[in-house]
């Protein structure tokens, strides 16, 4: 049934409304509408909230679908922002230069011939090759094991990326998915990354270097990069821990064996799990058939390679550590360092020393305690040597100790012993600057009293020498000349012309003790000082690096010899010629054997605790030092062993041993004649005995060549024993009589024992140490 609507024609001054417009059906508004008559009639909407009528019900979107836009609508949001974000990651992510500890090389050491190794600096056991050397299956082995799509893949494996994904939020675990081109990123631009937001880093870099570097480039710097075990970094060092070879010599079984362990290298070692290994090994050569890199043939006739026995060596072992540390401090320390210690540890540079190979071994066998030709000397004695080519400043051999890892204090260069009379010859020198002559004559006896200390002083053994000039007085080293002198010279000149010369430990310029060498130096601070005398006054700092040459070939570093001209030649000349007396027919006679010029200046420390030596041709100087140092450090008196009382005179066995092969086949070198300039009685007429000779008796003259060949009987250490020489032994090492102690040694310096021949023109027969009550001086 049609439900009708009622109308009324409206009338004049009435509104004509529907019998259904009552408010009670819920209208509120209402409007004119023309019917078709021109009449208006009442229309009323349907307020909103009213209940809606079936039609208006079905025309209406139903909730779900809503959800279903909002869905779509966010992933669509997610997908562009996320394309947006790719974007933005792949253009903002820079090639950025290799992280450091990827390009760190081992810096290698060598002797003087530039191909024998003394050691290494190294973070890292590497060292970067050109691939280019590589058969091609050492690459094909790692491809194999590491990466089989990566000759294919855009650099990143999303597959193994979402497979790691899973892993690690299921399993907890932390895998990576990584391609070689993302392990490449990782280990050569980033450093080792584990967290997600480095991982995607890596990707995005990864993809960038796909693009950017070949496969080849990539493959190489993985190689040159990835850890091996044993230590190594890179296929050169696995190639030498693991087979002790080249790389470039690899065998294609030995390649397939480095590749296989990659994942797990130290507990895959064939060493360590050889069934693991074995396995992996036999993966790899059925990959590398598979993918047609070898054929089935090489893959079924392949045998597991035998690796070398490995045992981690410190390479600061032994006496080569003492080099290490010395090459080191040369170069990476102090105001204006070539190198910092970083850039020697990770560089790959080639330091070539100017220490001999040959020279450094004879050195050892001269020095150590523990070498045959030194069976007797007592535990605990301590030698320290160090020969230079005083010319250029060079180093040619050293003694440091036997091992540095048992003991780093180096007797070298840190150790320090008082050095005795071998400062004497800064005395000297500072007398013939004054303008003093070297026949100048002094009061040599035995005890004598100083103003400038305030006490007596004696010679060696007490033993008195008359009044002889400074020449003789050197070659002898009498005490009371040179205090005597000194008075002079002053103490603060002697320290002076020391610090010159080169030597840069404490003396203490307060007093004239300085010249009897009562301050403790180093055995290289004494031959630095003394190599400036050998060179004619010409200064030249020390050193034992001679080049450094980087990873590319190129020279960074040469040693520069600039010399200095810090003393007069002419009166350096004359102070050698007086230091050839040592030699001639003094104290350090037992280097005469050797046949040839040599200037020198031995010593011995107050008490007994130490001796030195200090010799030199025009080319090599050499310098020994024997102490004793307690538990504590401090100076004890050295024993008598093999012969030598105090080891007085074995520093001149070790200086004549080491100098004797070392200058074999070298030509014999003349020192420079010299002119004696200088006043008799100093610049002032009243040194010594002023300008008139000896007014007692005659002037120890100096020995003819007939004397000196009878030194061995007249007591000044020659190599005959005796008792009825003059009994002119001056220091502890000086002979009285060649070995008046009973011992009959042979040797040029005698021993301590009395101190003098009895019944000699000299000997006043006053026992040793302290027999007239006075101040005990061995030198």
């Amino acid at each position: 049934m049609t439900r009708q609507t009622r109308t009324t024609t409206s009338s004049p001054g009435r509104t004509p409304r529907t019998a259904s417009s009552h408010p009670a059906h819920g209208t509120t508004g209402r409007g004119l509408k023309r019917n078709g008559a021109g009449n208006a009639r009442k229309t009323y909407r349907v307020r909103r909230g009213a209940e809606p009528n079936r039609g208006a019900r079905r025309g209406r979107p139903k909730k779900p679908h809503r959800i279903l836009k909002w869905v779509l609508g966010i992933i669509g949001a997610l997908l562009v922002a996320g394309a947006g974000l790719f974007v933005y990651m792949y253009v903002t992510t820079d090639i950025i230069p290799p992280e450091k500890q990827a390009l760190a090389q081992k810096t290698t050491v060598y002797f003087s011939d530039g191909t024998t190794p003394a050691g290494t600096f190294a973070d890292q056991d590497r060292e970067i090759i050109d691939c280019s050397v590589l058969p091609g299956y050492v690459g094909n082995a790692i491809v194999a094991s590491e990466n089989r799509t990566f000759y294919k893949d855009s650099g990143i494996d999303l597959k193994g990326i979402g497979r790691a994904l899973i892993n690690n939020v299921t399993k907890g675990t932390r895998q990576g998915g990584s391609t070689i081109t993302q392990q490449y990123a990782e280990r050569y631009y980033l450093g080792e990354t584990t967290t997600y937001r480095g991982k995607l880093r890596e990707a995005f870099l990864a993809l960038k270097i796909a693009r950017t570097e070949t496969k080849d480039t990539v493959l190489c710097n993985y190689m040159n990069t990835i850890y091996f075990g044993r230590g190594a970094y890179g296929i050169q060092a696995a190639a030498h821990n693991f087979y002790n070879k080249d790389a470039k010599d690899l065998t294609l079984e030995e390649s397939a064996t480095l590749a296989g362990i990659i994942p797990a290298p130290t507990a895959w070692d064939p060493a360590v799990n050889p069934k693991q290994a074995e396995s992996r090994f036999h993966r790899v050569l059925g990959i590398m058939a598979e993918d047609n890199y070898i054929k089935a043939s090489q893959r079924d006739g392949a045998k597991m390679p035998q690796t070398v026995n490995f045992t981690r060596q410190n390479t600061f072992a032994g006496p080569n550590g003492y080099l290490l540390t010395m090459v080191r401090k040369e170069l990476s320390t102090g105001k204006g360092a070539p190198f910092t210690p970083d850039e020697l540890d990770t560089g790959g540079y080639k330091i070539i020393t100017t220490v001999d190979k040959g020279k450094q071994d004879l050195m050892f066998q001269t020095a150590s305690p523990g070498s045959p030709s030194n069976r007797g000397m007592p535990a605990g004695i301590q030698v320290g040597g160090l020969s230079v080519n005083p010319k250029d400043g060079s180093i040619i051999s050293f003694y440091a100790g036997d091992d540095y890892l048992k003991q780093q204090l180096n007797n070298v260069d840190q150790a320090s012993f008082q050095v005795g009379s071998t400062m004497k010859v800064f005395t000297l020198l500072g007398a013939i600057q004054d303008g003093t002559s070297l026949d100048t004559v002094f009061n040599g006896n035995s005890p004598r009293t100083f103003a400038s200390v305030g006490r007596s002083v004696s010679n060696a053994g007490n033993a008195s020498y008359g009044y002889i000039n400074l020449s003789t007085a050197l070659a002898k080293s009498v005490n009371t000349v040179f205090m005597d002198l000194n008075e002079h010279v002053t103490a603060a000149k002697t320290a002076q012309v020391a610090h010159t010369a080169g030597i840069t430990g404490r003396i203490d310029d307060s007093t004239t003790f300085d010249t009897l060498g009562v301050d403790a130096l180093t055995a290289y601070d004494l031959a630095q000082g003394y190599s400036t005398l050998a060179n004619g006054g010409s200064k030249v700092r020390l050193h034992m690096v001679a080049r450094v040459i980087g990873p590319d070939g190129q020279e960074l570093y040469k040693a520069s010899a600039k010399p200095e001209q810090v003393f007069d030649a002419d009166q350096v000349a004359l102070l050698q010629g007086a230091m050839q007396g040592t030699v001639q027919f003094g104290t350090g006679s037992y280097a005469r054997s050797l046949g040839r010029p040599i200037a020198a200046k031995t010593g011995t420390a107050n008490d007994d605790t130490a001796v030195a030596f200090a010799g030199f041709t025009p080319s090599v100087l050499t310098v020994f030092g024997i102490w004793n140092p307690g538990q504590d450090g401090s100076a004890q008196k050295i024993p008598n062993f093999l012969g030598y009382a105090r080891g007085n005179g074995y520093q001149s066995v070790l200086f004549t041993r080491y100098m004797k092969d070392a200058l074999e086949g070298t030509p014999v070198e003349q020192f420079p004649q010299a002119v004696d300039r200088g006043r008799v009685g100093g610049p002032d007429g009243t040194w010594g005995t002023g300008t008139r000779s000896n007014p007692n008796r005659p002037t120890w003259p100096r020995p003819r060549q007939e004397d000196r060949r009878q030194e061995g009987n007249d007591g000044n250490g020659g190599q005959q024993t005796g008792d009825g020489g003059a009994g002119n032994g001056n220091e502890n090492e000086a002979g009285n009589g060649g070995g008046n102690d009973g011992s009959g040694h042979q040797g040029e310096e005698g021993q301590q024992g009395g101190a003098t021949s009895p019944g000699g023109p000299e000997g006043n027969g006053t026992p040793p140490e302290h027999g007239d009550g006075s101040d005990h001086h061995p030198e």
